[in-house]
């Protein structure tokens, strides 16, 4: 019984197995079939989507930014030279470079020993002329009162042989007598002849002696100022720079020892392209008085100063091109003569323009429009600017209002459908933050730095150690400080 058992039990294994396989192979030639029925079908290709981030071009009115680059100096400059030359004995406590002076003071004084004593002998020399003026003036007053006596005596004369020829005529003189008077008389007038001469040679020295005290006056002038030249003072309050002399050196005459600088009155020198100045002048050929906008970049901390369009160079240099233009400076703060400036000048509006990112256009001037089914189309664009990494760009009427391909790439192209990627509304978290949270070390590094860097003036450094103790720190200036410190 058990026997039969097990081998019921080993038929019906028998059969499960059997029918299993039949069920394999089964499925097995229904896949084939079908596998084979597929192939002899012909394959449909898929058409690709490619994914692109679009912008909308509007129509608009645009400002261009014309940027340049530039140097600031300053429009009241004084090279000091010594007046006179010798050994230098005074100098002011500020006469260093970088010294501030006010008007009038004193800067340097040069031994006035030999001025002075050419001064002291013009003085003598002149208080002598004056005594020879007081005595040819009263010998002038003797001379004028000789010759009036003289007059005198030959008027008595002439009376006296008129008397005796008077008596002659009434018989009572003789002719003896009438000879002895004319004679006398003619003795008188040549008397006063003499006179005369004696006094217009009185009148001469006296002139002389005139011109004599004159000349001895401009030498006593010419004394006193080559002595006042032994002191070298500001002409206006300005700063001081290229300073080349010390106490007790000697110098000679118009030797340069500084350069005076006014501070306060600075503009920046900048060249631009013909193109770019005839963009800039109206109808008239003249430069408007536009506003500048003057940037000193420092370690990262954007010193910034309005400034206002003045004049332009009146020829161009040989081996120049463009124009050079100057703009005065508004606000001098931060600013010293002989630094590199950008400079950033408004250009006249262009209206009906679109402001495009750079990538959007081709070496072609074309760019990528989206169309209603998703589709590109390239249309061609008058490219006006380059905005740094934007274009401002004038497109067909019927182009704007719509999207365009921001970033154009090798396999776009026109006739290619895409799926558009719009910016989001919805602000994300920025790859590069303005700015950054600083550790201990790292701030006392920074600040450490800026403080012993002589090169920052002092206005700037104080506004940077302010912003390092913050504790959010613009990144660009921790770049451009850790650039500079090599770390």
């Amino acid at each position: 019984m058990r026997f039969f058992r097990r081998s019921l039990a080993g038929l019906f294994l028998i059969c499960l197995t059997v029918g299993l396989l039949f069920v394999a192979g089964y499925t097995m030639w229904t896949a084939m079939q079908t596998r084979m029925a597929e192939s002899v079908r012909p394959a449909v290709a898929r058409e690709r989507v490619f994914t692109a981030e679009v912008v909308a071009m509007e129509a608009q009115t645009a400002t261009p930014i014309l940027t340049a680059f530039g140097e600031v100096r300053s429009r009241r400059t004084l090279e000091l030279r010594a007046p006179a030359g010798g050994t230098v004995i005074t100098l002011a406590d500020g006469f260093e470079d970088g010294g501030e002076v006010a008007a009038g003071a004193l800067l340097m004084q040069i031994d006035p020993a030999e001025a002075q004593s050419a001064r002291d002998v013009a003085a003598s020399d002149l208080r002598e002329a004056e005594n020879t003026l007081a005595e040819a003036e009263a010998a002038v007053g003797l001379a004028r009162e000789d010759v009036e006596a003289a007059r005198t005596q030959a008027e008595l004369r002439d009376r006296a042989a008129t008397r005796q020829q008077d008596l002659l005529d009434r018989g009572v003189g003789s002719a003896a007598a009438v000879e002895t008077a004319e004679l006398a008389a003619a003795g008188a007038h040549q008397a006063v002849l003499s006179r005369r001469q004696a006094l217009a040679q009185a009148e001469a020295t006296y002139d002389q002696a005139g011109t004599t005290l004159d000349r001895r006056r401009i030498a006593l002038s010419e004394a006193e100022r080559m002595l006042a030249e032994t002191e070298l003072r500001a002409e206006f309050a300005g700063v001081l720079a290229d300073v080349g002399v010390v106490q007790g050196g000697l110098v000679n005459q118009n030797e340069q020892v500084a350069t005076l600088i006014d501070p306060d009155a600075l503009e920046v020198s900048f060249r631009v392209s013909t193109t770019q100045y005839a963009r800039l002048i109206d109808a008239d050929g003249r430069l408007p008085e536009a506003e500048v906008t003057v940037v000193l970049d420092v370690l990262g901390a954007d010193i910034t100063a309005p400034a206002r369009l003045t004049r332009e160079s009146g020829a161009v240099q040989q081996g120049q091109s463009g124009r050079l233009l100057f703009a005065e400076l508004q606000e001098t703060r931060g600013f010293r003569a002989g630094d590199f400036v950008a400079v950033r000048l408004q250009e006249p509006p262009l209206e009906g323009v679109a402001v495009l990112p750079a990538t959007a256009l081709d070496a072609e001037n074309r760019v990528l429009v989206l169309d209603d089914e998703d589709r590109l189309s390239e249309v061609q664009v008058t490219l006006l600017r380059r905005q740094g990494d934007d274009v401002i760009v004038r497109a067909p009427e019927e182009v704007y209002g719509s999207d365009v391909v921001a970033a154009r790439t090798p396999s776009l192209g026109g006739g290619i459908r895409v799926n558009p990627l719009r910016a989001q509304t919805s602000a994300a978290a920025p790859a590069n933050p303005d700015t950054i949270a600083l550790d201990p070390d790292r701030r006392a590094r920074l600040i450490a730095y800026v403080e012993g860097n002589g090169f920052i003036p002092d206005d700037v450094k104080d506004r940077m150690l302010r912003q390092l103790r913050e504790d959010e720190v613009p990144s660009r200036m921790v770049s451009r400080i850790e650039s500079r410190m090599g770390g």
